[in-house]
């Protein structure tokens, strides 16, 4: 498990070198009612996919596999977390914390799946209109519903702050519109015998679900390029960190996220000839945790007077 730390170079020779308190990413800090909510959604996929087969109704089969992707989402993002809570060993320097990314990245594409088998299923509904059983559709997706409703709570705080939660909780927010159409589709068609109402209703859950699985994926995808987070201005962060007292020069600011809630950095800070490069370490460390969130920081603290010496091949 990597350890919030800064450590500079000692213009004298020697080497300051910090450590905190030992940091979860913020998947680990939710893994119980993820747990949680993996045993129940997968409990009821079952239930669901016995009653789809059952009654012979296609959109409870088509629910039910909706649902089972859920489990699998779900599924991934509790081994991934269970993965990256292994210790750093190897050639692994940072343990295997990018493997929530890595499952938030799957998740996504298996909502991609879902949504556009959704919108094929509403247009081949649209075609060829299938005979659908009201009552039994209604009491088994109620049902769903309920349950879907208890893991979208479950779930709710982690998204907030993990990508792979937030990629499960999509699912699951996802699954939960299914149900309440599979609801509205079954009231109507049980009074009125309108049969389109189920087409109708998963061509607006498969538009509804496509542009948030979008947002998710490119979250993902910013940080496997270590782009800097979203809501950090590297460039603020370099005139910040310039303006500590003592300080000539900041070059090669790199900030990027190692995993959701884990944000690290890299800098070479360039100091005047006698300067408290202690002090400045310290400041740095500060100014990064405070402002911009970075609780990995490693500062390379340099005397004006240091050359650059050029490996030699």
């Amino acid at each position: 498990m990597p350890h919030g730390h800064s450590h500079g170079s000692d213009p004298d020779g020697g080497d300051g070198h910090a450590h905190g308190p030992r940091i979860g990413s913020a998947g680990e800090r939710h893994q119980k009612p993820l747990a949680i909510a993996f045993a129940i959604t997968a409990a009821y996929a079952l239930v669901e996919v016995v009653a789809g087969f059952t009654t012979g109704s296609l959109a409870l089969i088509s629910d039910a596999a909706h649902m089972g992707t859920d489990v699998l989402g779900l599924g991934l993002a509790l081994a991934a977390i269970h993965l990256a809570k292994r210790p750093a060993a190897g050639q692994r320097t940072y343990g295997t914390y990018r493997l929530e990314v890595l499952a938030a990245v799957i998740n996504g594409l298996l909502l991609f799946g879902v949504a556009f088998y959704v919108l094929y299923e509403a247009v081949e509904r649209f075609r060829n209109p299938t005979e659908v059983p009201g009552v039994p559709m209604l009491v088994v997706a109620v049902i769903g519903l309920v349950v879907n409703l208890i893991s979208f709570r479950l779930l709710s705080a982690g998204a907030k702050e993990s990508l792979n939660l937030k990629g499960a909780y999509l699912e699951v927010f996802a699954d939960m519109l299914g149900s309440v159409g599979v609801i509205i589709g079954a009231v109507v068609i049980w009074t009125t015998g309108f049969q389109y109402a189920d087409p109708i209703v998963g061509t607006v859950i498969g538009l509804f679900i496509l542009p948030r699985t979008w947002k998710l994926m490119r979250q993902a995808l910013r940080i496997i390029m270590e782009v800097a987070p979203p809501d950090v201005d590297v460039e603020a962060a370099t005139r910040d960190l310039a303006a500590i007292p003592g300080v000539i020069q900041v070059h090669d600011l790199h900030i990027w996220t190692i995993t959701s809630g884990m944000e690290a950095a890299s800098a070479h800070i360039v100091i005047k000839e006698g300067a408290d490069w202690h002090a400045v370490l310290d400041q740095s460390r500060q100014i990064l945790a405070e402002t911009y969130g970075v609780t990995h920081p490693t500062i390379q603290v340099e005397p004006a007077d240091h050359t650059e010496v050029s490996p030699g091949f």
